[in-house]
């Protein structure tokens, strides 16, 4: 395999995905040639294009596509793309084609790489510890799984001896890394179309723990089995590093943090929710065993601003509240309704939630008609099928779900009805929540709200 350096011209099938686009960016401000194809024209590749990455969205052979130089051409897939006529292209004319986690890997192997990997909790977790990173100047790049509010971006580049990456589950990415430092936040069942059962993921996330040389450089959240010595963080209960007296002033919270041989008091963190005051401390054992001080560790947690579509929040003169998050497994959806309940008890909640993958949705069914048992209505949208055929999953619908769904006030719709629809409800609280397309609705929302 020749070294990544070598190549001129890198070519990415699937560019607008998340994980993806963080790797155009990272070649792109190489000096690199960047090309690549997707489906479909989001703002993400907009941006890459406004950055001066080529980006076509028709699957055929154009003229620059039939004069790349093989020789000095990377081609980098995501394996959530299926048959498509550019990649076979590619495979059949004697190019190099590579799954975007194998070249993430090489990028990273030469750095003190830290990963944060966990089925819940990892875009933010590795996100703030970008952040810290930055906080802390670090010569530290990131790749991460969303819009850091701080970055603008999914990537930044201040150096190339630390690298920060999201380790991501899904078909098995995670194992192509050689992680120095890693958290596991969570290891629940997900992706089951990929792993088959529970059993076989806890073993998935096992196999990444391995990969970490020092038991001192894996943190585990307390309660999680990895089979191996590691350090443990917990909120609200004693572990090897934990955080605890979490107190709500306003919209800030403040904590404590607690580590082997040392204590912090007063942490300010303006991210709500008990589950985001976890990510914080595992972020916060890692840097500071990483050698980072408490007090650049109060700062950078003081002014993180989180992820985009991360419970992005917006409150209207109108005394009305937004909120737009990404969730798409009932674990998820419980942790950002749960959140808005505790905040916002007294107000009635509208929910508008898009499912993501017939898989998922016909796996976690019960799980997710029960999350979504906690709103006061709920607008379900038809399940966004991402890689998969509707084919595949006879009966499987947004109908069959609503089914299960216990509420009086219910209904399904398309998303190009939705926003309609939310405009003749009666809120106090709206959540549009999902990881399709739905995030399409939020200039829109935000719009109407502030003229209402």
């Amino acid at each position: 395999m020749k070294d990544l350096k070598t190549y001129q011209t890198f070519y990415f099938v699937g560019i607008g995905g998340i994980g993806m686009s963080a790797l155009a960016r990272y070649f792109n401000a190489s000096g690199k040639t960047v090309l690549g194809y997707d489906k479909t024209q989001t703002k993400l590749t907009s941006a890459l294009i406004s950055e001066g990455i080529d980006i076509v969205f028709e699957d055929s052979i154009n003229d620059k596509i039939q004069n790349l130089d093989k020789e000095n051409t990377l081609v980098i897939y995501t394996p959530a793309i299926k048959k498509l006529d550019i990649l076979n292209y590619f495979n059949d004319n004697g190019f190099t084609v590579l799954k975007r986690a194998k070249v993430l890997g090489m990028i990273t192997e030469n750095t003190d790489c830290i990963a944060v990997a966990g089925t819940h909790g990892k875009t933010t977790t590795s996100s703030l510890v970008a952040h810290l990173c930055n906080e802390a100047n670090l010569p530290f790049s990131c790749f991460l799984g969303g819009i850091a509010e701080n970055f603008k971006s999914n990537f930044l580049f201040n150096g190339d001896q630390v690298s920060v990456v999201e380790a991501d589950e899904y078909d098995r990415s995670f194992l192509n890394l050689s992680p120095d430092w890693a958290i596991i936040t969570s290891t629940d069942a997900d992706h089951l179309d990929i792993y088959g059962d529970k059993a076989t993921i806890e073993q998935g996330f096992r196999d990444f723990a391995n990969l970490v040389p020092e038991n001192e450089h894996l943190f585990i959240r307390k309660g999680i089995q990895i089979g191996r010595g590691a350090k443990t963080y917990a909120v609200n209960e004693k572990a090897d590093f934990y955080s605890d007296n979490i107190r709500e002033v306003g919209d800030k919270i403040y904590f404590d943090f607690h580590a082997p041989n040392a204590e912090a008091d007063d942490f300010v963190w303006e991210i709500p929710g008990i589950h985001n005051v976890e990510n914080a401390t595992a972020a916060i054992a890692l840097l500071n065993s990483f050698g980072v001080d408490f007090e650049t560790l109060k700062l950078g947690i003081a002014n993180f601003k989180g992820i985009k579509r991360r419970y992005t929040k917006h409150s209207f003169e109108n005394g009305k509240i937004y909120i737009d998050d990404y969730a798409h497994h009932p674990t998820e959806l419980n942790a950002v309704i749960g959140s808005i309940k505790h905040f916002y008890p007294q107000k009635k909640l509208l929910v508008a939630f898009q499912p993501h993958l017939f898989s998922r949705t016909r796996d976690f069914a019960d799980g997710f008609a029960e999350s979504l048992n906690q709103a006061d209505e709920l607008i379900l949208l038809d399940i966004y099928p991402a890689r998969e055929l509707q084919e595949n999953f006879e009966g499987v619908t947004s109908d069959w779900l609503l089914e299960k769904v216990k509420l009086d006030k219910k209904e399904v719709s398309t998303l190009g009805e939705s926003f309609n629809k939310i405009k003749e409800k009666d809120f106090d609280v709206l959540l549009t929540v999902g990881a399709g397309n739905i995030d399409t609705l939020y200039d829109s929302i935000v719009e109407w709200l502030s003229k209402k």
